[in-house]
C-alpha cells in the first residue's frame, strides 16, 4: 500500500498544501489528479491514494491551503490555478478523478483532452443544461443572506446538513463531520459563496460545452440518494462525454458516495489501473 505523503509549498502567490503517494509498481505511468468538492478538502481521497498513488491538493479556500482575501474561488479562476498547480508539480498527462465542485477539473480537462488517460466523475456538479442549484446553495448565491446563513454555521447545523447526504441511519461518520469542521473557516466559507455565485446555471452549462471532446475512458459513479445532484445526471455525463463511459449507480449511498459504499474505492482503483 502506498504511503500518502504531505507538502507544502507556495503556488500562484499563496500557499498549498497537498498530498502525494507513489502509484502502484504495475500501475500507468500517468499519475492521478484527486480535485475535492466542497466543504472538504484532500482528506477526502485518503483511501483512494492508498490504493492507487496520484496527487490530490486543497484547493485554495480550503483544507489547509491559503485562503486570501482576494482569491480568485470561481469557476474560471479555479481551473486556472489548476493548471499551475499541476506545471508546478511537471504533471503533463494524468489521469483525474473529480467529486462535487471538484468538476472545476472537467473544465481543465477540456482545455487540453488530449492529456487526460482515465476520468472518474462521482457525484459532480453538472456542467450540463438543466441543473438547478439544491436550496441551501440558493441562498448562498444570495449577497448578505449567504452570509448570513454562513455566520449561522455550527457543529450541530453541520451535523444537520450532512444528515442529507448519506441514506445510512443516524449521520454522516462522527470523523467525516470533524474533518469538514476543522477546515470550515471564514476563509473556506468566503470561498464556498463565491465559488456558487460565479456558477449561475447557465454558465455551470456552459463550462461543459467541450466534454464531447473528452474521449478517454471514464467511469461515472454516482450515490442514487444524493440531495444536491440529481442521479439522472450520472447518465447525462455519460452521454456529454466523447468516448467509452460506464455508469455506475449505486442506490443505498449518498452524495459521497464511498462513505457509504467503501468498495467503491475499490472499484475506482481498478478503473484506474487498467492499462490506458
Amino acid at each position: 500500500m502506498p504511503t500518502v505523503s504531505e507538502h507544502t509549498g507556495s503556488i500562484a502567490g499563496q500557499p498549498v498544501f497537498w498530498r502525494t503517494a507513489p502509484a502502484p509498481a504495475a500501475a500507468p505511468r500517468a499519475p492521478v489528479l484527486y480535485v475535492h468538492g466542497v466543504p472538504t478538502s484532500s482528506d477526502d481521497w485518503l483511501p483512494f491514494l492508498e490504493r492507487t498513488g496520484g496527487i490530490a491538493p486543497d484547493l485554495p479556500g480550503f483544507g489547509r491551503s491559503g485562503k486570501r482575501g482576494d482569491g480568485r474561488y470561481t469557476l474560471e479562476g479555479y481551473p486556472d490555478w489548476l493548471e499551475v498547480f499541476l506545471e508546478a508539480l511537471g504533471v503533463d498527462r494524468l489521469r483525474l478523478v473529480v467529486h462535487g465542485w471538484g468538476a472545476l477539473g472537467l473544465v481543465l480537462a477540456q482545455r487540453r483532452p488530449e492529456r487526460i488517460e482515465r476520468l472518474v466523475v462521482l457525484d459532480a456538479v453538472p456542467l450540463l443544461a438543466g441543473y438547478r442549484w439544491h436550496g441551501l446553495a440558493r441562498l448562498w448565491r444570495l449577497r448578505g443572506i449567504g452570509e448570513a446563513a454562513m455566520g449561522a454555521i455550527t457543529r450541530p447545523t453541520v451535523r444537520a446538513l450532512l444528515r442529507r447526504a448519506t441514506p445510512r441511519p443516524g449521520s454522516m461518520p462522527d470523523w467525516f463531520v470533524e474533518q469538514v469542521m476543522e477546515h470550515l473557516d471564514a476563509g473556506t466559507q468566503r470561498a464556498i459563496l463565491r465559488l456558487h455565485r460565479s456558477a449561475p446555471p447557465a454558465t455551470l452549462a456552459a463550462a461543459g460545452a467541450g466534454l464531447g471532446s473528452l474521449r478517454c475512458p471514464a467511469l461515472v459513479a454516482w450515490g442514487e440518494r444524493d440531495p444536491y445532484v440529481a442521479p439522472a445526471f450520472a447518465g447525462r455525463y455519460a452521454d456529454a462525454l466523447g468516448g467509452p463511459a460506464e455508469v455506475l449507480r449505486l442506490p443505498d449511498a449518498g452524495h459521497w458516495p464511498w462513505i457509504d459504499r467503501p468498495d467503491l474505492v475499490d472499484t475506482v482503483a481498478a478503473f484506474l489501473t487498467a492499462p490506458a
